[in-house]
């Protein structure tokens, strides 16, 4: 079954482990039932592609998943790696909190 993530599309991470280990990048998507996600720049890796009408072919560079876990959200405030949070604000809308400054991700 697939879970509920605090990493969302569009958030902005850092790689915690792995080769990439301090690079930040924008999430590009989220894979919810292989508990990855896709980020721009990060876990690089070639293909080869073989010459189509559409495309001229070639060794093409492209972004490979990463474990949620070996990602962190940045802080807005800090710029550093922070963990999430939930707060309920103005009655019942429940946004994320970053937990190193306690600033809010969701506008």
């Amino acid at each position: 079954m697939a879970r509920k993530f605090k990493i969302r599309k569009g958030d902005k991470v850092v790689a915690i482990t792995g080769k990439d280990k301090g690079k930040t990048g924008e999430v590009l998507r989220v894979l919810r039932k292989e508990d990855r996600v896709l980020v721009q720049g990060l876990n690089m890796i070639k293909r080869h592609q073989r010459p189509s009408q559409v495309s001229p072919g070639g060794i093409l560079e492209k972004e490979a998943s990463l474990h949620i876990s070996n990602v962190a959200l940045i802080d807005p405030k800090t710029d550093g790696p922070t963990r999430v949070g939930f707060k309920v604000v103005e009655g019942e809308r429940k946004v994320r909190v970053a937990r190193r400054s306690g600033e809010m991700i969701d506008s």
